[in-house]
């Protein structure tokens, strides 16, 4: 690995119209495209790298720019003097002392970020011979824990807590891979109670979903009160009092009314209400969570960088933390979090869905219950069925569970064909538009 130089980031606007079938729809985003800002490094020998951030469509081409930008920090350079101190480009990445303003670590540019990370990790893990999973869990924890920024979170984790709580619950992963192995792990499906579903299809797929063997549910809300109402009563009723009902209201509601339809929603024995409100409110949610504590609150699929998931831990403002692959800044910051949601007994259930979320999120859950939290409890990661047809290494399901990768890298390589057919504009799907 020690020469292999890094010599060209090919980028790419890739974008599915999946807003055609009103699949991703919620209260607030109506019709998504689901899409990303795809970065392949190229190297002078051996495999490339492949990484991505997630956007809806509109937009995608501001992430494409910043990636660009990006990129140099990481053209002409050994895959080795990147890997031998990832925290170090992590800082480079972020430091930036004009590029910065645009951010701080937040935005645009931050998004940007996570997909160049992605994919020098997914590029490390190919050259190592080893799932990105692996390749973190056979780190010792000072590797790990060099990659982490700890810039604004010491006064929740610092550095030392960090490498204690990984040396300290290293034991017993022999035993945690061979259940990952056996099992897989745990997941939920949003797919059945998108916000344009009729009630037909919802209760046509809640029924082929319990054929299938899923247990924990979700579904979209914030539309009028008493259909949302009637929607989850719906749910409730085809999946059972025995399986997991969970909301999303994504972000569409002010403080008063987010407390007063979580509270009516309570009604059909919710197990999280996410994203009720603004995503930046930490004190709204915190207020929420105190006003309606028999229902877990959830979010974290928006929350920009570390820090915000620091406050929002020390507020005692979310039950559930649910990171997000591509909205932090790749690998690196999500160890950050993972490991703060550690020390504060907090479950982490990410985010998935989109273009490549699953895919990526599946390493970290792996990865979180082997090093991290080294427990399951509580604990499913997000599972949408669409797109994966696309990846030349897709997530598999079995029985509602995410079966472990095995094939090297961070599952985010995306076929030829379908980066040329899907370029926007110019790829030929969207020419024939």
């Amino acid at each position: 690995m020690s020469d292999l130089k890094i010599i060209n980031a090919r980028v790419i606007d890739l974008r599915f119209p999946t807003s055609r079938e009103q699949i991703g729809s919620d209260a607030v985003n109506v019709d998504p495209d689901y899409s990303a800002a795809y970065c392949i490094l190229e190297t002078d020998h051996g495999p490339n790298g492949y990484g991505l951030t997630f956007t809806l469509g509109r937009g995608t081409e501001l992430c494409v720019e910043a990636l660009r930008y990006l990129s140099h920090f990481a053209v002409g350079r050994t895959l080795s003097s990147i890997t031998d101190d990832l925290g170090a480009f992590y800082r480079l990445l972020t430091s930036d002392s004009q590029f910065r303003w645009l951010g701080p670590e937040k935005g645009v540019i931050h998004l940007a970020t996570g997909a160049l990370i992605n994919a020098v990790w997914d590029l490390y893990a190919r050259v190592e011979g080893k799932p990105l999973w692996k390749l973190l869990a056979d780190m010792d924890a000072e590797e790990i824990v060099r990659a982490i920024d700890f810039r604004y979170i010491t006064d929740a984790l610092t550095r030392d807590e960090a490498l204690d709580l990984l040396n300290q619950r290293k034991a017993g992963m022999d035993a945690r891979l061979a259940q990952l192995q056996k099992t897989g792990h745990p997941a939920y499906t949003t797919s059945v109670g998108w916000f344009g579903f009729s009630d037909e299809k919802i209760v046509r797929l809640a029924d082929e979903a319990l054929a299938q063997g899923w247990t924990h549910f979700k579904l979209k809300v914030g539309g009028e009160a008493q259909d949302d109402l009637r929607r989850a009563r719906l749910v409730r009723r085809e999946i059972g009092e025995h399986n997991k009902l969970m909301v999303d209201a994504n972000q569409k509601w002010d403080i008063g009314e987010a407390i007063e339809r979580t509270r009516m929603l309570s009604d059909v024995n919710l197990w999280w209400m996410e994203e009720p409100t603004s995503p930046d409110d930490i004190l709204g949610h915190a207020r929420i969570r105190r006003e309606v504590p028999e229902v877990r609150i959830a979010t974290g699929e928006h929350c920009h960088n570390r820090v915000m998931f620091k406050q929002f831990m020390q507020a005692n403002a979310i039950d559930v933390c649910q990171i997000d692959s591509c909205r932090l800044a790749g690998v690196n910051e999500n160890l950050a979090v993972m490991l703060m949601a550690a020390k504060f007994n907090i479950p982490v259930c990410p985010h998935a869905g989109g273009v490549g979320l699953c895919e990526f999120v599946q390493h970290l859950s792996a990865f979180d219950f082997l090093r991290v939290s080294t427990t399951l409890e509580d604990r499913v990661t997000e599972f949408v069925d669409h797109l994966h047809e696309h990846f030349v290494d897709p997530v598999r399901i079995r029985n509602a569970h995410y079966v472990l990768p095995d094939k090297p890298g961070y599952s985010g390589e995306i076929y030829p064909e379908t980066l040329q057919d899907y370029n926007y504009p110019h790829g030929r799907f969207w020419r024939d538009a």
